[in-house]
């Protein structure tokens, strides 16, 4: 028997409903903060993810599905999403109307890593992006909606994790406190980690190596070496965050791990999924759009995994919405009465009424089973009788209540 690849799964009809619950408040909110939906291929060429994500990266180094297309080029399935947007936006000129430009999706993302609790290898994510607003007040709306996602979900128990990793004028001067701090265990770190200390010292301290990840507790913080204005935006933020209500945390080991993140970076950690417990993480990008090719442009996003989410709504007991069912199952017997069924079936399904008929040869007895197997609200029999006389009674599977009905869709519609 042929199975699903390693880090992979199937989400089976009596599963998705809770797939579609959790994509409906994620689209209404992203909504409700004027936020319009992006779609994008799975696909790209390798240099978009080399140049935008950053090749000293886990993800580009270790993590990538990247083959040669029958053209010799090389491709690889979509690791994460900003490049992508980033890349439609420039290709199309989605920067050159008004500003700023506030996207989302919902995609798949594909990593080759070790498949864990809420982590797989062809994953869903949940993204925003906005692109051309600088101020604080961006960041805190970026941050904000991820917080009221979450509390729509019914997830209240996380707080955002907030910390700033500078800009390109103060960078410099941390990267050297930090590539001094590591020199003194230059024997003692991994070979990715002694590669990444030359070329992005900061690199090492999102290494997944437990030796290296004790060393780096004790590295220097990012936010003693700001400059003034990425101290002043940070501390705004801050600010305007407290005034939102939106609880967080100053979190000195936040950094994300990818190279295009710059200043305010952010993670919503739960503590109810094991050690992977970050279900929302983003910030500040400003300097990749124009490294992708495109006009200096400042922008911000994030990004949350659906298979988190749900895992954490799972553990917390979050209740979700049961799955919609079938409004009328019409059951039938006899040629002629299964003929009429088929129509008035059609014109109940053009009216939006979900409705169901046998479509297996059963007998009555069965069919009134899997009507009930099925949570049908209202059933209805129809064989010559029922025909002749042009009525049927239509009965509520909850109450036990019979009403005649004509056999017409609308008189069934104005019942149910």
């Amino acid at each position: 028997m042929i199975q699903a690849p390693k880090g992979t799964y199937d989400v089976l009809p009596e599963e998705s409903y809770k797939w579609q619950y959790l994509e409906r408040i994620l689209r209404d909110t992203a909504k409700t903060f004027g936020y319009r939906e992006i779609r994008f291929p799975m696909f790209e060429h390798t240099e978009l993810f080399i140049r935008g994500v950053g090749d000293t990266t886990d993800v580009v180094q270790k993590e990538m599905y990247t083959f040669n297309d029958k053209g010799g080029r090389s491709i690889s399935l979509r690791p994460e999403g900003t490049a992508s947007v980033v890349r439609a936006m420039i290709e199309h000129g989605g920067f050159n109307g008004a500003l700023p430009v506030k996207c989302y999706y919902i995609a798949p993302n594909f990593r080759y890593e070790k498949p864990q609790a809420g982590r797989y290898r062809q994953h869903y994510q949940f993204g925003v992006e906005c692109f051309g607003a600088k101020s604080p007040a961006a960041n805190a709306e970026v941050i904000s909606l991820a917080d009221t996602f979450l509390k729509r979900l019914g997830i209240r128990n996380i707080t955002a994790h907030i910390n700033s990793i500078g800009c390109p004028a103060c960078r410099p001067r941390y990267y050297e406190a930090l590539k001094a701090y590591f020199e003194q265990y230059r024997g003692e770190l991994c070979p990715t980690c002694l590669e990444r200390l030359d070329r992005n010292p900061m690199r090492v301290l999102d290494c997944k190596s437990p030796v290296c990840h004790e060393i780096a507790k004790g590295a220097p913080k990012t936010i003693d070496y700001l400059c003034d204005s990425c101290k002043t935006d940070f501390d705004e933020t801050l600010q305007l965050l407290s005034r939102m209500g939106v609880d967080y945390q100053i979190d000195s080991g936040i950094v994300r791990g990818l190279d295009y993140y710059t200043g305010p970076v952010f993670e919503f950690i739960s503590n109810d999924i094991g050690a992977q417990g970050t279900v929302c993480g983003g910030g500040r990008y400003d300097g990749l759009v124009e490294q992708l090719g495109g006009k200096p442009t400042p922008a911000l996003g994030f990004g949350s995994g659906l298979e988190r989410l749900l895992l954490v709504m799972e553990k917390l007991g979050v209740n979700i919405p049961g799955a919609e069912t079938i409004d009328v199952y019409v059951a039938t017997t006899g040629k002629q009465a299964g003929d009429a069924a088929q129509k008035l079936i059609l014109d109940l399904r053009r009216m939006g009424i979900a409705a169901e008929r046998d479509l297996c040869d059963r007998s009555l007895k069965a069919q009134m089973k899997y009507a009930d197997k099925i949570g049908a609200r209202y059933t209805m029999v129809i064989g010559d009788d029922e025909l002749a006389a042009g009525t049927a009674n239509l009965k509520n599977m909850q109450t036990g209540e019979q009403i005649p009905c004509v056999l017409s869709a609308a008189t069934i519609e104005a019942v149910l």
